[in-house]
């Protein structure tokens, strides 16, 4: 007999639920309510530090993987929290466990997935698990929006310009409170200002940037400022006054503005909220009629009229979401030559005397000039021409680039055996099965009256959640399949291009600007430039 203990503890310490706890508790159950356990081989997994939120433990990890490999009777742990607080992972575990013959037990909620009735209990109580993590999350998430409303600071990364000062405050029960306010750093105020004052001159983030790099201006890390990292700093309101110009603009876009008119002053500066969804992967910036604004403790140094045209500005000069970056049509290896003494990409542009000619330009020195980087320009034409020679004379000379050919062909034949859609097909119908499970816990279980319509809102959520999921996998399956499709075709173009490769010079010139471009990026992995010599890396070499 094989058994697994499980136990977690979200923050180290030595007291209550304590990990070296859970085990004695779990060991204790073992031998009393599990026949001939003496002789089990009893193996344990301790997860110290790890919230329950998710799966994504170590050890909890390899016990998974210990029992597919070598199969458990038992997975026991102290408490259902333990394994997860998401209804979701706990639903995938016990149908992994059902197929490997492994039964679970909690021993405080005495459950015991070995029982048709312990199964149905142990996912409601996963439900009210959860639904206990997500109400401290919610009441975290509200506590820290009704702070903001009073314009404190509180905490994290500082903005650039300022510092982060603590202050007291008495409360009535004769108590000191600490809180936060900003502080105006001078040093850096002083570039902030000049942020604002060369974009209302040149309208443009990149001439700021350009700007900085000339004048040797970096931020407080010692790095250049980036344009993302420009461009937010001209959209924080924390630099604006708080004055009415600011708050009829937030108004006008239904924010949750907590000052009233006579309120604004040019004492202040604002300070915002809820700017971002911190709980959706890559953090997106929420629209602004869920921002919180409040007046903050600290001093303003734009003026609203300022910052709200800056704001429009930046709005204007925004690309239109339709609008698609395309290559230019005149030259054959932009963004293909590398500059080998500052590593940046080198772009055609043509000549401000000439627009006729072009060069290509290290991104670098486009960006900052010589002071970022001296590496000379390279002859657009004359190099596009070199390239396509030598490409000519490679196909003429050397035979592997054939072999090229088939590999790549196939490479792609190899991805398009390995389809992944089998794997999603299988997803699917494991979600589409959690969902049966789930509505067969309210079918099979008898209810309070009293926790029935919340139980059942909460599994509703979940199916409504898991059934979201389905969707998005099987948007996914359609998109791989287009991607099929698409090897599909490239493959046949392969068989195009050795075709014309096998008489490159008698067909070359015949192809547009586009198909000679595809053509070079199938055949050269890059193109180093240093100053004086040419490198030209084929693929397979």
């Amino acid at each position: 007999m094989r058994i697994a203990i499980y136990t977690r503890k979200s923050v180290y310490t030595g007291k209550g639920e304590s990990i070296e706890n859970q085990i004695e508790m779990c060991k204790e159950y073992i031998s009393l309510k599990i026949k001939d356990s003496h002789e089990a081989d009893i193996i344990i997994y301790e997860d110290e530090g790890y919230s329950g939120k998710n799966t994504e433990r170590p050890h909890f990890q390899r016990m998974l993987k210990d029992i597919r490999k070598a199969g458990f009777d038992y997975v026991i742990c102290y408490r259902l929290d333990r394994i997860s607080r998401s209804v979701s992972d706990f639903s995938n575990l016990i149908e992994d466990l059902k197929q490997l013959g492994t039964s679970f037990i909690c021993i405080k909620e005495d459950f015991d997935t070995s029982t048709p009735m312990g199964k149905a209990m142990m996912y409601i109580a996963s439900v009210f698990a959860q639904l206990e993590r997500e109400t401290i999350a919610e009441r975290v998430r509200d506590n820290m929006l009704m702070l903001s409303k009073t314009g404190r600071w509180l905490g994290g990364t500082t903005p650039t310009g300022f510092t982060s000062e603590k202050v007291q405050e008495f409360i009535l029960d004769g108590k000191i409170k600490h809180s936060c306010k900003l502080k105006i750093n001078l040093d850096e105020i002083d570039v902030v200002k000049t942020m604002y004052d060369k974009f209302l001159e040149f309208n443009s983030v990149s001439g700021v940037s350009k700007y900085l790099i000339k004048n040797n201006i970096k931020s407080r890390t010692g790095k250049l400022y980036s344009l993302l990292g420009i461009k937010e700093i001209l959209q924080n309101p924390v630099y604006c006054i708080a004055d009415k110009d600011v708050r009829d603009y937030f108004i006008s876009f239904n924010s949750d503005v907590c000052f009233e008119e006579y309120q604004c002053s040019d004492k202040f500066g604002l300070l915002s909220y809820n700017k971002r969804d911190y709980t959706k992967k890559n953090v997106p910036r929420n629209s602004k009629d869920q921002w919180i604004i409040s007046i903050g403790k600290h001093k303003g140094i734009v003026a609203g009229k300022t910052w709200v045209k800056v704001q429009e500005m930046l709005e204007e000069n925004k690309p239109s979401p339709n609008r698609v970056k395309a290559h230019n049509d005149y030259s054959l290896l932009s963004g293909m030559v590398y500059c080998t003494k500052c590593g940046s990409k080198m772009f055609a542009k043509f000549r401000n005397n000439n627009a006729d000619l072009f060069d290509y330009i290290c991104n670098s020195k486009m960006r900052g000039g010589l002071s970022l980087c001296d590496c000379q320009n390279l002859n657009g034409q004359q190099i596009d021409d070199m390239v396509c020679e030598y490409l000519m004379d490679y196909a003429n000379e050397n035979s592997n680039i054939y072999k090229l050919l088939e590999n790549l062909k196939g490479r792609f034949q190899n991805e398009i055996k390995s389809n992944p859609i089998q794997e999603i097909e299988t997803k699917i119908k494991k979600l589409n099965d959690q969902i049966d499970n789930l509505i067969k816990t309210l079918s099979y279980t008898e209810l309070d009256n009293e926790l029935a319509p919340a139980l059942i809102q909460r599994i509703n959520g979940e199916v409504s959640k898991l059934d979201n999921e389905v969707k998005m996998l099987n948007e996914e399956k359609l998109n791989l399949q287009s991607s099929i499709n698409n090897l599909s075709d490239r493959s046949i173009q392969l068989d195009i291009i050795s075709r014309a490769l096998s008489s490159l010079k008698d067909n070359f010139g015949n192809l547009t600007i586009y198909e000679k471009r595809n053509l070079i990026r199938l055949l050269i992995q890059k193109i180093e430039w240093d100053g004086q010599d040419l490198h030209i890396f084929i693929y397979g070499e």
